[in-house]
């Protein structure tokens, strides 16, 4: 027997609770029973993003939502800026160019925060960009963006949206729609929201709602002014997924009764006990200036072929976790701890780490990443 742990960026664990309210019988969804669960979870939402303006409930994954974006609010020739400091930051710039916007590309280094001012700088160098668009959280590099710092240089410019990507953002750390000026957050269900992949979600502030008055991008199932129409009738435009949609109400549910203050702390603590027994165990984090509370990554020891050790780690010890993309594949691991993951996933992921370690000729000393980690870890328990 074989216990397995899925501890990726995504997907992510989902609640027992949740599974067992998914698996009930099908219900139709053009049905009052069916609006009502719909209700709730429209309205939930609008508390983990922390905003008043409705959050459109698609049928997709999170590229869905960060498609709509841009046919919903550009048209074809318009300027965009992307700040590409990862695979996600790069998939903002192809899907712009995909519909004929010019992009703007600011690079940076992979492992690294965007630092506002090359942001600023670009802004006032290229005065019709219409659209700035970025990440909260780079799953693949493990960086969080300040899109704080960043929106306050955008709330104010009438021509120009904030579009952010929030896939592992929203309800992990803050990323206060309203309050900081974020005019487009994105999120996805295989995340924080602790259920299966599926929906994706997107919430647009009012200047954003007006940029869809002029956009001429081609557009037909992503379209939100029809999602929008249709949610206030506490429905979808198009067949919902009915079922990540009842699951949806339940984990919503579950991040209410935690309290949102309470959700950050969690997944703060679980980072820093993460990031502190990685560094305990001789390992180089990847973003040690600007890290995710999403997830670490941290550098596998010279001579360890990374793809060889995650595999590992899931097909002998059952521990899922995820390697590198492109220049960092082999050469990182990835360990999540968003979402369904409390303290004693961090010790079974820092454990397994250590053997595997061992398994692979790396001198590691049994327990100090542990112990490091439950240092931190202490905090959760009164």
């Amino acid at each position: 027997m074989k216990k397995r742990f899925l501890l990726a960026p995504g997907p992510t664990p989902v609640p027992e609770n949740v599974l067992l309210s998914m698996a009930q019988p099908m219900i139709h969804h053009r049905t009052p029973q069916f609006s009502a669960i719909f209700a709730e979870a429209k309205e939930d939402l609008k508390y983990i993003f922390q905003t008043k303006q409705d959050v459109l409930i698609l049928a997709a994954s999170g590229t869905g939502a960060m498609e709509g974006s841009i046919t919903n609010l550009f048209s074809p020739g318009d300027e965009v800026l992307v700040v590409n400091g990862g695979k996600f930051g790069e998939r903002w710039g192809k899907i712009s160019e995909a519909y004929g916007l010019k992009a703007h590309w600011l690079n940076v280094e992979w492992g690294k925060a965007v630092h506002p001012s090359e942001v600023k700088k670009a802004l006032d160098a290229n005065p019709k960009i219409k659209g700035v668009l970025m990440q909260a959280s780079e799953t693949s590099t493990t960086v969080a963006h300040p899109v704080k710092e960043i929106a306050a240089f955008t709330k104010n410019r009438q021509d120009c949206l904030l579009i952010v990507d929030g896939i592992t953002s929203v309800g992990v750390f803050p990323t206060p729609m309203d309050e900081w000026g974020i005019d487009v957050l994105v999120s996805g269900s295989q995340k924080a929201f602790m259920l299966p992949p599926g929906l994706a979600f997107a919430a647009l502030s009012d200047k954003a709602w007006k940029f869809m008055e002029t956009a001429k991008c081609q557009r037909f199932y992503f379209d939100f002014k029809k999602e929008r129409k249709n949610l206030k009738d506490n429905t979808t435009a198009y067949t919902p997924a009915a079922s990540l949609v009842i699951g949806l109400r339940d984990a919503l549910k579950m991040l209410k009764e935690e309290g949102l203050e309470n959700v950050f702390a969690r997944h703060n603590r679980l980072a820093r006990a993460t990031r502190a027994a990685v560094k305990a165990m001789g390992l180089k984090l990847l973003a040690p200036d600007s890290p995710s509370d999403a997830t670490t990554g941290a550098y596998v020891p010279e001579g360890v072929d990374g793809g060889k050790f995650v595999k590992y780690l899931r097909d002998d010890m059952g521990i899922t976790m995820a390697g590198g993309q492109d220049h960092l594949k082999g050469k990182i691991i990835r360990i999540a701890h968003l979402g369904y993951v409390d303290t004693f996933d961090i010790i079974v992921a820092i454990s397994s780490i250590e053997m595997a370690l061992r398994k692979f000729g790396h001198k590691v000393e049994f327990g100090k990443g542990v112990a490091a980690a439950q240092e931190i870890l202490m905090e959760g328990y009164k």
